[in-house]
Parts: C-alpha cells; structure tokens; sequence
C-alpha cells in the first residue's frame, strides 16, 4: 500500500482544484465588468458650452432629455397632487420662468422649457426634470415674498438643465450599478453587492450636493443677466432653513447641501459675476 501512495505522489504538486479554477473566472468577470463600466464611464464625455465644462453625460442628446423629461412629467404632476388650479399664478410663473431663459444664452441651448406649478401645500420643494420640464410647489410658491425669490428658485432649476445635472446622474448611476454587478459576480456573495451598493450611495450623493451648488451659481449668474436681485436667493436659503427647522438632517446626509453652507457659495457667486459684468463694462 505505501508503495502505490508513493507513486500517486509522483510527478509533484497536484493540479489546482476545480473550484479554485471557478473562482479565477468569476474574478476575471468581474473585473471586465468593472472596466467595462468604466471605459463606458469615461468614454461618453461632452463638452457643455454653457458651463464650459466637460461632462459624463450617458451619450444623452438634448432631444433625449426632453423626451425623459416630458415621459416622466405627468407622474411627477400626480405625485405632488396635481397641478394648481390658480391661472394667475401659473401664469406669474410662465412670467418669471420665461423671462429667464428668453433673456439668457438657454433660450439657445435647445431644451424646451416648461414651468409647473403643483397643488401640493405640505411638501417644500421645486425640481427639474432632464430637457426642461421646472416644477414647484404651492407649499414652497406661498412662502415666497418676492418676484425676486421666485427667479432664484427657477433660476436654479433652471441650472440644473443648463449643466445637464440629469444626464450626469443617469451616467453615475449606470457607472454604480455597473460596479456594483461586478462585485456580486467576483464576490457570489450578496453582502458585497449590498456594502457596495451603499458606497455608491454615498458616492451620488456627495456629487448631487454639488450639482446643487452649481445650480445656485448658475442661477445666480441668470438672475443677474435678467436684471433680478441676487440677494433674494439669500432670501430663499432663509426660508428654507427656517422650513427645516432645528432638527434638520446633517448635510452630509442629505441630498441638498445645508441652506447655511449655500448662503456662502450664493455670496460668493453674487461677487464672482459682479467682477466679470464691471470688468465687461469697462473694457
């Protein structure tokens, strides 16, 4: 018996198991899922020449976004209770809305701008959806004091259409599930995928609060280009803090970076324009 032991041993180590060979393929899986997701990622990059940035747009057209936008409108019409009955007010806010993009370089972006108001008296909110589609509530609407505050929100949804925020994100979220499938497939473990899932979390929100940054700066600079008082902006971020209440969710927690934080970046992109239009004026 120890002689046949001895010769089974011959030829030296064994070769690698069957499963350790399964878990080399899921590994490699999920890393060509990985940097797939990347390559994707990097590879649908655009250049916005409103915000003279680069962006990670999907491969969105504009005609695209609107037609996201105007798909999901009647739901989002339905969710905050319909739209508001009032005519009047509507049509103040067609006012203030049109005047902002007709009176701005977006009336030549190609997005086909539509303003909203929603029955909703409960919930403070305005949005806007990819491609144009603006919205806000009668709740936010009602404690607005001036003409001025109204184009500061609008203003700042209408930012977010400008930079594309839209796009960005659906590109963001692809790129996050995308990771996220590759970690289940090299892991086969659900925990993994939840762990990264989270992290993805964390990592769109952190860029959504940013968006909104840039969406204060962008409707700062059309409040100004309209000849509507940017400090009123300020106005709004009071309201809203005051809305929030002293038990408010810390700011790294929440989609909307804390109205005390904004007040600052808004001062700051309230100076920022004011040097650009005296140094226009003087040259």
């Amino acid at each position: 018996m120890a002689y046949y032991r001895r010769q089974s041993n011959y030829g030296g180590s064994p070769q690698p198991s069957r499963r350790s060979s399964n878990i080399r393929i899921t590994l490699l899986i999920g890393l060509a899922i990985a940097a797939y997701s990347f390559w994707k990622y990097y590879s649908q990059s655009e250049f916005n020449a409103f915000t003279g940035e680069n962006q990670h747009t999907a491969g969105l057209t504009v005609d695209q976004e609107i037609a996201l936008g105007l798909q999901s409108t009647p739901q989002m019409i339905q969710q905050y209770g319909g739209l508001h009955p009032d005519q009047r007010a509507q049509q103040y806010l067609d006012m203030v809305g049109n005047r902002l993009v007709q009176g701005t370089g977006a009336r030549e972006t190609g997005y086909k701008f539509d303003f909203h108001l929603l029955a909703d008296p409960e919930t403070v909110n305005a949005f806007a959806l990819p491609g144009g589609q603006v919205f806000i509530t009668a709740a936010l609407f009602s404690r607005l004091e001036t003409e001025d505050q109204l184009a500061g929100v609008i203003g700042h949804e209408i930012g977010h259409v400008l930079a594309r925020h839209g796009a960005e994100r659906i590109a963001k979220e692809q790129l996050t599930q995308g990771l996220t499938g590759a970690a289940v497939v090299a892991s086969g473990d659900y925990n993994t995928a939840q762990a990264a899932q989270m992290i993805g979390q964390l990592i769109n929100m952190k860029y959504g609060r940013e968006q909104e940054l840039q969406a204060d700066d962008l409707g700062v600079r059309l409040m100004m280009e309209t000849g509507y008082n940017p400090e009123d902006m300020v106005g709004v971020m009071e309201i809203l803090k005051a809305v929030s209440g002293p038990n408010r969710v810390p700011e790294f927690q929440s989609t909307h970076p804390d109205p005390e934080n904004r007040i600052e970046h808004i001062r700051e992109s309230i100076k920022k324009y004011r040097q650009q239009l005296s140094g226009s004026q003087t040259n």
